[in-house]
């Protein structure tokens, strides 16, 4: 919910709009579950990872919240970032979303969001971390790029990953790890970030990339997970000139490995640039997205929305020259009709 309120909000949605935002996005909450017990200071990290107790996180953050008198910061610094093992290590769990939503929490200057964010981030908590936290698992790169964007089109073509699934969905994330952890690792380790600004720019660009030109111009459904790796590209924006500097870093090596499973479990659908470059714009322009986003036929979708809004960030952050940002986004915003990408269950 507060993704999409939040994001029409920044679109300069009228009130009704986002009256109608809420009322039909409300439809699809589900009612609270109470906990089998109450979280503490004393064993708040003995749940974690457990879904069970999200009533139990959020009552135990809102009360943390009350005790530093209402400093979200405050709480989020302390239950964040402290300890050998600190939550912003372990945000991509659940394709992203506590990465998201903790994105949000700054962009809106909202209290509630972040401790919601904090619960997210606690339930969610899964074997990611090691990734981060265990430093045996970044080592040097036989053949290094420092573009993302190069890396996934070498991944397209790696003739190592086929066959790997019948069939896309996020069910596949966990088997990527499970059964290719070393191939995963290889292409993990080979992004080279050397210039910090540069190479966040880069992999914005293929963020944008992997959610556009990955759609196929024959009507078919834009594929809702690697709309994940976009929105949590823009999360990653928001958060890095408000974070500790040592996380930096990190953190965009979390997207990064997101990004990893998600293009592998998605079936690494092939990335076209030219489809955005030679994107024929009819004199549309940065006003009809704003338009679309909150009166076009899809103003209620909220991923519709986000990644919208994403891709005007990133114009607004690096500029758009050479008119890839509106592009992409014209390109999206008049093309889509449907998210696809799902499958319900498991094979086998």
């Amino acid at each position: 919910m507060p993704h999409v309120l939040g994001s029409a909000y920044l679109f300069n949605a009228e009130a009704d709009h986002l009256n109608d935002v809420y009322n039909y996005e409300s439809k699809e909450l589900e009612p609270w579950q109470d906990s089998p017990n109450e979280v503490s200071t004393y064993d708040w990290r003995d749940y974690l990872g457990n879904p069970k107790y999200q009533r139990a996180y959020l009552d135990f953050f809102e009360d943390e919240l009350v005790l530093n008198g209402y400093n979200w910061r405050k709480v989020l610094e302390e239950y964040l970032f402290k300890g050998k093992e600190p939550l912003i290590n372990n945000l991509i769990s659940g394709v992203g979303h506590p990465l998201i939503h903790l994105g949000y929490a700054y962009e809106l200057s909202s209290r509630e969001v972040a401790m919601e964010s904090l619960s997210m981030a606690s339930i969610s908590y899964n074997y990611l971390h090691k990734y981060l936290d265990d430093p045996s698992y970044t080592k040097p790169s036989a053949n290094p790029s420092k573009s993302p964007l190069e890396l996934l089109c070498r991944l397209q073509k790696d003739s190592r990953f086929n066959n790997l699934f019948a069939s896309p969905g996020p069910f596949k994330i966990e088997t990527v790890f499970q059964e290719n952890e070393g191939l995963l690792l290889e292409y993990w380790n080979a992004w080279t970030i050397s210039n910090p600004t540069e190479d966040f720019r880069a992999s914005q660009i293929a963020a944008t990339a992997l959610l556009v030109a990955t759609h196929k111009s024959n009507g078919a459904a834009y594929d809702f997970f690697l709309c994940h790796v976009l929105t949590s590209s823009h999360a990653v924006r928001i958060l890095l000139p408000l974070l500790p500097p040592k996380y930096h870093i990190p953190l965009v090596r979390q997207w990064w490995l997101l990004t990893l499973t998600v293009y592998i479990a998605q079936l690494r659908p092939e990335i076209l640039m030219s489809s955005i470059s030679d994107y024929d714009l009819e004199g549309r322009d940065w006003e009809w997205v704003d338009k679309k986003a909150v009166e076009g036929d899809h103003a209620l979708d909220p991923h519709y929305i986000k990644s919208l809004r994403a891709m005007k960030v990133g114009k607004d952050t690096w500029g758009d020259e050479e008119g890839f940002w509106l592009k992409a986004a014209v390109k999206f915003g008049e093309g889509f009709e449907e998210w696809g990408g799902f499958r319900v269950r498991p094979e086998g």
